[in-house]
């Protein structure tokens, strides 16, 4: 190292790695820099005779690299060094080259040949590297080799070569899909593969290359099923999902016999007795059903699927967040109702971890909470939403809470609601009343509470509320009109006030629908609107029209003349939605002799009564897709998805899965180490008071026969202490097994897990225990137990243990010693320790069925009526801009020749580099030919830009609109980024300039976070102008919204309602940017902008002025 340090000192650089370079940061030599001598001192040490000096430059380089710096010119002097022989500087070059092969492959391809000698290299991390390189070089030439290559590798001693075969397996499948069959031949043999490191990266190749062939799996199905526990957490997660897939296609639908007692078993139970006093049909009727279920055979559920169900079990204690979900899902989609339950806490314990984790998992439970509902009541109140969630996890959590509302627990569901509604977010407010609306359709003891707390808040201050109780009040009076005359009377009095356009049409809607309740207000209604006839919205306009038509036909005397005012100031309007309405409406209900023979059904047309609407869930119709997937996600269908096959009509043949094993393997010192040990319920038996799926587990349980103990590689939920144990294989338990070995070499035939031998083991390990000392837990894995015991001892349970086993417990629980519980207190204050700690884990206690008198008490009826906004208990997120993304054009069509693009910041991350702004392109070819071949070239970019650019559009047809993104890193500037639009016949000069809001990302932060981090960005980063706010713009939506419009910023919580806060970081640097708003009287406005780079602080202030004051 001291030659190193010496070199670095004669080069002006530093001695350490930690201290500065100037040899490789263009930015350290000051302005007078040049790029022609950067990385010199670096290639030096790289042609150097020393080691020692390569090691040291190969280091500073893969430090650049993990910096996000660009190293890419120095690949010529790396690549030289493949060859060297020092293994430590040899791994540093491969990690290099895995990250530039693809863009520097002609000169990667040069030094193929010492690839190939890597592959023979005797150090595994090395061949195993070589692999990775070679797979990385996309160029079609080099299949061949790298068939050859993926081939040997298959066969390697080494597992991590296997496992970076696996890997190699769809690149090269990407680059030249004909490869298709030999590459499965490949990947059949790897499924053999008996360790854990490869199982999970050969599955995912799998899912690649050939998801079809589900014949693959069938031998390793049962191995697959055992490793699960000891793969890696991605593994478990691609294994998991492949599974299920696998199982829908392959066992019989486990809830076949609960859907036809639904459907056809109360009429065979109690028909019996009311037989008699009915007609002779309805008794054949009975007798067919009774005979049809009489034929159909009880269900038996397959060992193979209880050994997936089982073995899946253990993982819902997994620190992975994406393994439990999907665990969760495989139950979800294939365990039998009664055992669903048990997936349910540990998706509530997921709820505590990041808000990103949270969104996924409760779009999940959103899903399954519509058809098992039951499944999640005992942990309502881990719904409850907090002060500190972003809006969408709050939105979601009100989805799952309206879907988990029943008669038992709407009252402390509506008090819950009672209390958001008196949020500061806006957004999260219009989805409580729209949730509020929801209840009072599903659950109709309580419409007229309802409605009345509704109408209470009508009288809000906020604009934004009373629209949106309009519009739900609307569809709620749809259901009794004739009852709620005050309220339409009520609600037509607010059309001098509400400027909403939406609020109003569902008013105007109302009165029109329903004017015979309201026959003296309803033409006052039309009086007033046909004076601001040509200022009001057209969703307003139109529902002027349809008002006055209503009114025509039944009150012509009193609104002839208003109508055909109306209709003739829409014949002369500018949209002509609005014309051809009027148009067809005056021939409808004006009869003149032209008019055919509709004008006689006029009034059956207008006034025909219309169904209530049916307020559904989002999420109801979800469930076909593959739950946990991005499909789901979305609720589309998204490239790569494998649809969820529906389950088989008859079982198939269970035999394809029998494996004949090898005497040597017949009885592994592991599985016997798992027979010793009592397996373990997976939450504590007392918490199987209060589960509402308990009775139906022990059924479940009882009807699988006696499987637990079966030597199928199940392990109680062990700790890490416990997981060590069975991966080390002590010789001497391999001699205490000797004996068991020689008696099944006798037996040579397919070993088949049938529920027999199961049990036969089951009383062998009984015997093998009374006979040897049972092996005591380490004290971690007790101490654990324990914990996960007291503190979940009010849960929900799962399924229920042998009551042998339950009494084994019991005895050990009474022999451990006094000292224990001290432990479990002290654990108990480190909550952060335990996976399963949670406040809100408690279940509600079954609430009693109370009577429905209720359900309309005094009690909530004045809860619902004190229904008003206060802007103190709940404070706001994150702010989503509702105004729709700016476009701007890119290339004119008359200049491009018939081809226009428009372009727009689609504010969403960037996938493939963090560091750039998403830039969404749309093409439209508006020429008579075919445009082909659309990409970009010669791009011009400044000083420390880069572009990332969209995939080649081969084919635009004629009148067709394609998108593509592409993403570019402005390097926090708002200098524009050049390129050449080129198709295949012409070349295009364009390029695209950012606004300098676009070049932030939102961050949130709390009110003292935001604070601290104000007082740190004062004097030269301080920017501060007074203004005065347009007139539209002086309520808070409208300055949250034209700030959110002007700067991809989030919204702070603030105390104050006279104060607006934001944040955001920049996207390339991330340095904050901090706004603030303070309104004052008159429309005065103070804008305070906070950022360390001064210039963008300059330069956003100057754009909020604008958005504020115009």
């Amino acid at each position: 190292m001291s030659a190193s340090s010496a070199f670095n000192d004669d080069k002006g650089g530093s001695s350490s790695v930690g201290e500065p370079e100037y040899g490789h940061d263009p930015a350290s030599g000051g302005i007078f820099s040049s790029d022609y001598k950067r990385h010199d001192d670096l290639k030096e040490m790289l042609d150097s005779n020393k080691d020692s000096l390569k090691l040291e430059a190969m280091k500073r380089i893969v430090a650049m690299i993990a910096r996000g710096k660009n190293a890419s010119d120095l690949f010529p002097a790396v690549v030289k060094n493949v060859a060297c022989k020092n293994i430590e500087v040899k791994k540093l070059v491969y990690v290099y080259l895995v990250r530039y092969a693809e863009e520097q492959q002609d000169l990667a391809l040069l030094s193929i040949s010492t690839f190939q000698r890597g592959l023979k290299d005797p150090n595994q991390l090395i061949r195993a590297s070589a692999l990775r390189v070679l797979s990385s070089i996309r160029v079609t030439i080099i299949v061949p080799i790298m068939m050859l290559a993926i081939k040997e590798a298959a066969s390697d001693m080494s597992p991590y070569v296997r496992k970076t075969a696996a890997h190699a397996i769809p690149k090269l499948y990407s680059l030249d899909p004909e490869q298709k069959d030999q590459l499965i031949e490949i990947i059949e043999k790897l499924l053999a593969d008996k360790t854990t490191l490869v199982a999970g990266s050969v599955v995912m190749a799998f899912e690649e290359v050939c998801p079809e062939r589900i014949d693959l799996i069938h031998k390793n199905y049962r191995k697959l099923c055992n490793l699960l526990i000891d793969v890696e957490e991605w593994g478990q997660v691609v294994i998991i999902n492949m599974l299920t897939r696998y199982a829908r296609t392959q066992f019989l639908n486990p809830n076949m016999n609960e859907s036809l007692l639904e459907e056809g078993g109360d009429k065979t139970f109690y028909g019996s007795d009311e037989d008699e006093d009915e007609d002779e049909e309805e008794d054949k009727d009975k007798k067919a059903e009774a005979a049809t279920l009489a034929k159909r055979k009880p269900y038996v559920m397959d060992p193979d699927h209880r050994l997936l169900l089982r073995n899946t079990k253990p993982l819902l204690q997994s620190r992975n967040a994406a393994v439990v979900m999907a665990v969760a899902q495989l139950y979800f989609h294939l365990a039998p109702k009664a055992e669903v339950g048990v997936i349910a806490k540990a998706l509530v314990r997921l709820l505590r971890s990041h808000s990103e984790v949270q969104f996924v998992v409760l779009q999940n439970v959103a899903t399954m909470s519509i058809k098992r509902r039951g499944m999640f009541e005992p942990y309502l109140k881990s719904f409850y939403i907090r002060s500190t969630d972003p809006t969408q996890i709050k939105v979601l959590k009100l989805e799952v809470l309206t879907n988990l509302a029943n008669e038992t627990n709407i009252s402390t569901i509506l008090r819950e609601f009672q209390t958001y509604i008196k949020s500061m977010d806006k957004d999260f407010v219009a989805a409580t009343i729209q949730a509020i609306g929801r209840c009072a359709t599903n659950i109709g003891e309580v419409r007229d509470t309802c409605l009345n707390g509704l109408v209470q808040l009508l009288s809000n201050r906020d604009e934004l509320v009373v629209a949106e109780s309009v519009v739900v009040i609307k569809k709620l009076l749809q259901m009794q009109p004739e009852k709620h005359s005050d309220i339409i009377k009520h609600m037509a009095k607010l059309t001098d006030n509400i400027q909403v356009p939406m609020a109003r049409a569902s008013i105007l809607w109302l009165i029109g629908e329903y004017c015979e309740h309201v026959p003296k207000i309803a033409p006052d209604v039309l009086r007033k609107m046909a004076k601001s006839f040509t200022n009001e919205d057209d969703i307003v306009k139109l529902q002027i029209l349809n008002l006055a038509a209503k009114l025509y036909l039944t009150n012509s005397k009193q609104t002839k003349l208003l109508t055909q005012y109306v209709l003739n100031l829409a014949k002369y309007d500018q949209n002509y939605d609005i014309r051809d309405r009027a148009r067809f409406i005056r021939q409808l209900i004006v009869p003149t002799e032209k008019c055919g023979a509709l004008s006689k059904y006029a009034k059956k047309l207008f006034l025909a009564l219309k169904p209530a609407p049916i307020l559904e869930s989002p999420f109801k119709d979800r469930d076909h897709f593959q739950l946990g997937s991005l499909s789901h996600l979305l609720n589309a269908k998204t490239g790569g998805y494998q649809e969820l096959p529906d389950w088989p009509e008859a079982a198939p043949d269970p035999s394809v899965r029998n494996v004949e094993v090898p005497e040597w393997t017949k009885c592994s010192s592991r599985e016997k180490r798992k027979e010793k040990k009592v397996e373990k319920p997976f939450y504590s038996d007392s918490e199987g008071e209060s589960g509402p799926t308990e009775s139906a587990d022990s059924e479940s349980d009882s009807v699988s026969g006696s499987e637990i103990g079966s030597g199928s590689g199940v392990s109680g939920l062990g700790s890490e202490s416990e997981e060590s144990e069975e991966g080390s294989e002590s010789e001497e338990e391999d001699e205490e097994e000797k004996d068991k070995k020689k008696k099944k070499k006798e037996l040579k035939k397919p070993v088949r897990e049938s529920e027999s031998e199961q049990s036969s083991e089951e009383e062998e390990s009984k015997r093998e225990r009374k006979s040897k000392p049972r092996k005591s837990a380490s004290e971690s894995e007790s101490d654990e137990e324990e914990e996960s015991e007291s503190e979940s001892s009010q849960s929900e349970s799962e399924d229920s243990d042998s009551e042998v086993e339950v009494k084994k417990k019991k005895k050990a629980a009474e022999s451990k010693p006094p000292s224990k519980p001290v432990k479990i207190e002290s654990k108990k204050e480190k909550k952060e320790m335990s996976l399963l700690d949670l406040d809100d884990f408690e279940p509600a206690p079954s609430p009693q069925v109370t009577p429905i008198n209720t359900f309309l008490s005094s009690s909530l009826a004045t809860d619902l009526e004190g229904l008003s906004l206060s802007d103190s208990v709940l404070s706001p997120a994150t702010i989503a801009p509702s105004s729709a993304l700016k476009s701007y054009e890119l290339l004119h069509r008359i200049t491009g020749e018939g081809l226009s693009v428009e372009y727009c910041f689609s504010r969403q991350p960037f996938s493939p580099d963090a560091n750039m702004v998403a830039v969404q392109m749309q093409f439209t070819n508006s020429a008579t030919s075919d445009t082909k071949n659309l990409h970009m070239e010669d791009v011009k970019l400044h000083s420390g830009m880069r572009v990332k650019e969209f995939p080649e559009i081969e084919l635009l047809p004629t009148g067709e609109t394609s998108t593509a993104v592409m993403g570019i890193d402005f390097c926090d500037s708002t200098q524009a980024a050049n390129f050449q639009l080129c198709t295949h016949t012409r070349k295009f000069f364009v390029s695209i300039q950012p606004l300098v809001g676009e070049l932030m990302r939102p961050v949130f932060l709390t009110e003292n976070e935001f604070k601290k981090e104000q007082g740190q960005l004062m004097g030269m980063n301080e920017i501060t102008e007074r203004l005065t706010l347009d007139i539209k713009c002086r309520n808070e939506h409208a300055i949250v919204q034209r700030v959110a419009t002007a700067a991809n910023l989030s919204r702070v919580p603030c105390g104050s309602d006279k104060e607006c806060r934001f944040a955001g970081r920049t996207v390339t640097s991330g340095s904050l940017v901090l706004v603030t708003v303070a309104t004052k009287e008159d429309g005065a406005a103070q804008l305070t902008v906070n950022c360390e780079k001064m210039v963008i602080g300059t330069m956003l202030v100057k754009d909020i002025l604008l958005a504020l004051t115009q």
